[in-house]
């Protein structure tokens, strides 16, 4: 077997890409809000069921601007089960993250938990949409107003899904995306910042610009933020092909669903909840090594010396991470499920040219290492 990664880029043809590019030379403007970055914020905004959208270089500043655009201080309220970049947004900012433990169903943000990590210098909620899955965004919003709180959702797994008929980015009072080469959807490096009127909006692209409000004028301490005319165009292409993308996921992971289901200590997401559109972002297992025989770390070994490269991902937590572990908060005795599922995940390969005999050989696989 050829070498499986977890994960591979969308990537555009050639074909419908090249014309983008001659057009981009013919224009000559390569990036400060052009054509093509115009176009990839009205398309996105049509494709995702939203109103307002600013395009972003990569997933982490906007995560960064969301703070500043809503005036966050003091602490906020996050998992310790994210990739870094979460965390690090709000250490940017000079704001104390308050690390909650995780629902062990979903890997997201526990709403029983944050009442009791709530103090007078609380002033935000920064869940994350992990793998894709909802957030129990409507027991957040009732803690938010409860609280007078601010929501912003970490949603760089969630391109595309919807919850009610409706998309999850808009809940809360933000929420940010990636476009990183590894997402459902991708512009090589990118992201976005997702908001619901046209006033924060304009701060939004004031922040990522510079502050600049017109030539001679800075209304804020912005940073460079913006998308490219490239990547831009090559946004623009993959989103007419991420239809067809999320729906080989869904079947990628139907075939391990229906291939793991009865292997004792393999645990898999459910997928079964008819009010979510998922969009297969991710196909986490947690192991359980009493039941399965092995532990998770030697099931990674196993799997790579059969060219299957797996992630574990999330791990280690941010929690567990030097720059984070003395918080109060992040002590492992506060966060038991997070710390659990840390040890046991696994993400499986997944991307849309993935062919389904390969998946049944990596289920055969784990099968197979069974003790």
């Amino acid at each position: 077997m050829e070498r499986i990664n977890v994960t591979s880029p969308l990537l555009p043809q050639l074909e419908n890409f090249q014309p983008y590019l001659e057009d981009i030379w013919n224009r000559k403007w390569l990036t400060n809000n052009g054509h093509y970055h115009q176009e990839l914020e009205k398309a996105l905004c049509e494709y995702l069921k939203i109103d307002y959208i600013s395009l972003y270089t990569n997933g982490t500043l906007p995560l960064i601007t969301a703070l500043q655009a809503l005036r966050i201080t003091g602490e906020v309220i996050t998992t310790p089960y994210s990739f870094c970049a979460t965390t690090h947004s709000i250490w940017w900012n000079g704001i104390k993250p308050v690390f909650v433990d995780i629902d062990p169903k979903t890997c997201n943000l526990d709403p029983e938990k944050i009442e009791a990590a709530i103090t007078p210098r609380t002033t935000a909620i920064m869940p994350v949409h992990c793998y894709g899955i909802p957030c129990d965004v409507e027991a957040i919003e009732e803690i938010a107003n409860k609280y007078g709180l601010s929501v912003i959702y970490d949603a760089a797994h969630a391109f595309g899904v919807e919850y009610k008929g409706r998309s999850i980015l808009n809940y809360g009072d933000m929420s940010t995306l990636s476009f990183h080469a590894t997402k459902v959807y991708n512009t090589v490096e990118g992201g976005a910042l997702v908001t619901h009127d046209a006033k924060t909006k304009k701060r939004i692209d004031f922040l990522k610009n510079f502050g600049f409000a017109d030539e001679v004028t800075i209304v804020a301490p912005g940073i460079n933020g913006k998308m490219d005319e490239i990547r831009s165009a090559y946004g623009l292409v993959n989103l007419k092909q991420v239809d067809e993308a999320i729906i080989l996921r869904k079947k990628i992971v139907e075939t391990y669903c229906d291939g793991l289901n009865n292997i004792a200590g393999i645990r898999h997401l459910d997928y079964s909840n008819k009010n979510i559109k998922h969009n297969y972002a991710y196909f986490p297992i947690f192991i359980d090594k009493e039941k399965y025989g092995i532990s998770r770390d030697e099931l990674y070994e196993k799997l790579k010396e059969n060219n299957i490269y797996g992630r574990r991902y999330f791990y280690p937590l941010i929690s567990n991470m030097t720059t984070y572990k003395g918080y109060d908060s992040a002590h492992p005795d506060n966060l038991p499920i997070a710390n659990k599922l840390a040890d046991e995940v696994l993400c499986l390969p997944i991307y849309k040219d993935l062919k389904l005999s390969e998946v049944e050989k990596i289920v055969s696989l784990i099968k197979g290492f069974r003790n």
